[in-house]
């Protein structure tokens, strides 16, 4: 019989199976070693560097484009003394510690604004070839590090001149939150700056000064191991198939200090979109590295050492009740079938058959008694039949039946989680920090539209409608943010445009630059503007597009993401919505509004459980605040996500024992479906066709299907069948002679 016939490997392998899935309850039910950091924790500072990274290559990505947009206004127009250059770039834009003017032939110093510039830097390498005018980092004598960016101003007629912006290469200005630290690091692991660190002078006892130099030590470390792990590409750094943030992203675990342990979350800059748009910032390989020291966890409960254990020991014993139900039931009665009927097939009909109690081998050992009176020339007692019911379907039921024992109550039952499951802090915390870094990333989107309408608004000559439409033009096709630009004059009337239909705009000094409408539509309105200058009354707007807003809240490992104003009705988010809707929770809407009163300077970001129906939910809400003309719209930001989405050890082990017990399910479901189709349903038509030939069916051929135990039985049925037909044909043949030799005499 080829080896994956029959009954025997289905039962086979129901029992490997059973004592695989013990081996492995026994390994991840029981208490185990359980982590020091919650892995949720560490995704979090993983997400958290990456957030820190996303900002700081926006804002040097950005600078790098104002200036070259500033370089192509000045360029389109008549030629500017540097002087002005400089004045017209620094109300424009308040970002650049220091900005300098020169002549590219000779060299000469045109004119400089702010922190003094050094030029022993610039050579034929940074003009010239495949890295010309890219941005370049300079350390100064002081030790600090400045990163410049250059554009070239080329008018006609004029000597080429070179514009020069430098700023400090910092943390990007986030909240970090409580204990949280921020570096960012150079390809060689060098830390260029930091924040979140307290200054030792601040503080109080020699034990505090021993832990921050403590934390010191470890950033510098943990940066140097990030530093080296974000050389690799990112496609051999990530698992196959999968995607998230675009870089280089990992955990690291420090050493522990007064039972605190470092964590650190890093993230090489990395481009939002590699294959379609290029980031100046990820060519400068920069990684930031995010620290957090988190209470080590403790060591599991000793109430649950034997847990494992007894799980998969009663795994064990109603597994082998269940395969010994089938042995008994289903396995011995079919080979005692196989050789009874070989028996019969080869001629030895002096024993009887021995008949199994019940079932299709009640009715198969019943039909061969039957032959083998035939054969034997003993008549036919066909009452010998016995009651086969239920058949080989019963035992597989209840087989099916003592492996559910275990699986429903592991997989339903155990390990469950309900609304008083304690939620690490740091997630809250996290939660909390990483809302206020979508808000500012919001926020500083909305204040550098404004910045880019106010540098485009200097080009414009409203009294040209022509050339003031195809500036606009050119600008939107610059400018991905917007689906509509359009000059309003006074009393509202729209002088030129491009893109989208315009919406109302209405002049007044009360009235914010940054506005939504759109009421009763399927999107709102995001309307930002900026006077025209030496026309008054006149107003450069602005549509922005909602889904650049979406795609500023869209973040693994926040939940769901809201754009809300003052009143929490929904402006942009991370998922579908409906404009001006209400958030989905009655918490939401008071937890925003909570965010929005202002303590101290100004409102502040909070963090809340939510607990209810045995459910637990982890929301933050961060107002807009800061500078710029966004800062007192009166939006906020709210995020909120389900707790159980967390790797923390209460829902890791209800998530193994739901996966334990849907193993188990799989098995039941592989093995007996397998006994069922190569045994149940053969065996029922063996004993239909058994019992039609023991009733007189010699015309029927058997055909054996399956070289098994059940195919045997058929072709010992057919050997018999055939012995059977010629046993007649001689009793036929008998009469017949006899008659013959009457006649004769």
């Amino acid at each position: 019989m080829p080896l994956l016939g029959g009954i025997r490997p289905p039962i086979a392998l129901l029992c490997v199976l059973i004592l695989a899935l013990a081996g492995l309850t026994a390994s991840v039910l029981g208490p185990g070693s359980e982590p020091v950091v919650p892995k949720a924790v560490l995704s979090s500072q993983q997400h958290f560097a990456e957030d820190g990274a996303i900002a700081l290559r926006a804002s040097i990505d950005e600078r790098v484009t104002d200036l070259q947009r500033t370089a192509a206004a000045l360029n389109a127009g008549a030629p500017v003394e540097p002087e002005r250059v400089l004045s017209d770039l620094g109300r424009t834009y308040q970002k650049w510690t220091g900005t300098t003017v020169l002549d590219l032939e000779s060299g000469k110093v045109l004119a400089a604004r702010g922190e003094a510039i050094p030029l022993a830097w610039l050579d034929k390498d940074v003009l010239t070839g495949e890295n010309a005018l890219k941005p370049h980092m300079v350390r100064l004598e002081t030790g600090d590090v400045r990163l410049m960016t250059m554009v070239v101003l080329d008018w006609k007629d004029r000597p080429q001149q070179l514009l020069v912006a430098s700023n400090s290469l910092t943390v990007p200005a986030i909240t970090l939150g409580p204990f949280r630290s921020m570096a960012v690091a150079t390809r060689d692991g060098e830390v260029l700056a930091t924040a979140g660190f307290e200054q030792a002078e601040a503080l109080n006892s020699d034990k505090q000064r021993q832990e921050l130099t403590f934390l010191q030590k470890q950033m510098s470390r943990l940066s140097d191991q990030a530093a080296e792990l974000t050389r690799q590409h990112p496609f051999s750094a990530k698992q196959p198939g999968s995607r998230g943030y675009p870089g280089v992203s990992g955990t690291l675990l420090g050493d522990d200090y007064n039972g605190r342990i470092a964590t650190a979350g890093y993230a090489s800059l990395a481009s939002s979109d590699p294959e379609e748009k290029q980031s100046a910032a990820a060519g400068l390989g920069l990684t930031v590295v995010a620290m957090l020291p988190v209470v080590q966890q403790e060591a599991g409960e000793q109430d649950r050492k034997l847990f494992g254990l007894v799980a998969a020991g009663a795994l064990v014993v109603l597994g082998l009740l269940a395969a010994a139900v089938l042995w008994a039931t289903v396995q011995r009665p079919l080979l005692r079938l196989f050789l009874e009927s070989r028996r019969l097939a080869r001629g030895d009909l002096t024993r009887p058959v021995s008949v199994p109690r019940w079932g299709e081998a009640a009715r198969i050992g019943s039909a061969l008694e039957r032959l083998r009176e035939q054969l034997r020339g003993a008549g036919d007692d066909s009452g010998a039949a016995r009651s086969g019911r239920f058949g080989t379907r019963g035992p597989l039921v209840l087989t099916g039946a003592l492996l559910l024992l275990w699986c429903v109550p592991v997989g339903l039952l155990l390990n469950r989680t309900d609304g008083s499951v304690s939620v690490p802090a740091a997630m809250v915390n996290d939660q909390r920090d990483r809302t206020d870094l979508i808000a500012d990333r919001v926020r500083r989107a909305l204040n550098e539209a404004q910045a880019d309408l106010v540098s485009t608004s200097r080009l414009i000559d409203a009294d040209d409608p022509g050339a003031t439409a195809d500036r606009l033009t050119d600008a939107l096709r610059k400018h991905t943010r917007y689906q509509a630009l359009y000059v309003v004059g006074e009393g509202g009337k729209v002088l030129a445009r491009a893109g989208g239909d315009p919406r109302p705009w209405s002049d007044g000094e009360d009235l914010p630059l940054v506005r939504v409408s759109g009421e009763g539509e399927k999107k709102p309105a995001v309307q930002v503007g900026a006077p025209v200058p030496k026309h008054k009354g006149t107003t450069l707007v602005g549509e922005m597009r909602v889904e650049f807003l979406n795609s500023l809240l869209k973040r693994p490992g926040l939940g769901e993401v809201r754009v809300v104003d003052a009143d929490a009705r929904t402006l942009a988010a991370s998922d579908g919505f409906l404009a001006f809707e209400e958030l989905p929770n009655d918490a939401l809407p008071d937890l925003v509004r909570a965010a929005a009163v202002r303590v101290g300077a100004g409102p502040v970001e909070n963090g809340l459980l939510i607990r209810e129906g045995g459910r637990v939910t982890v929301a933050a809400a961060a107002p807009f605040s800061g500078g710029g003309v966004a800062a007192d719209v009166g939006w906020s930001v709210v995020s909120w996500q389900k707790a159980d989405r967390f790797q923390i050890t209460p829902y890791e082990r209800e998530d193994r024992s739901v996966l334990a017990g849907m193993l188990g399910l799989a098995a039941i479901i592989v093995c007996l479906g397998w006994v069922h189709l190569v045994v149940a349903r053969p065996l029922r038509a063996l004993a239909t066709s058994a019992e039609k030939l023991a009733d007189g069916d010699l015309k029927t051929v058997l055909y054996p299907r399956y070289q098994d135990e059940v195919g045997a039985v058929v072709r010992s049925l057919e050997l018999l069948r055939q012995q059977l037909q010629a046993h007649r044909q001689n009793q036929a043949r008998r009469p017949a002679d006899q008659r013959l030799r009457v006649g004769g005499r």
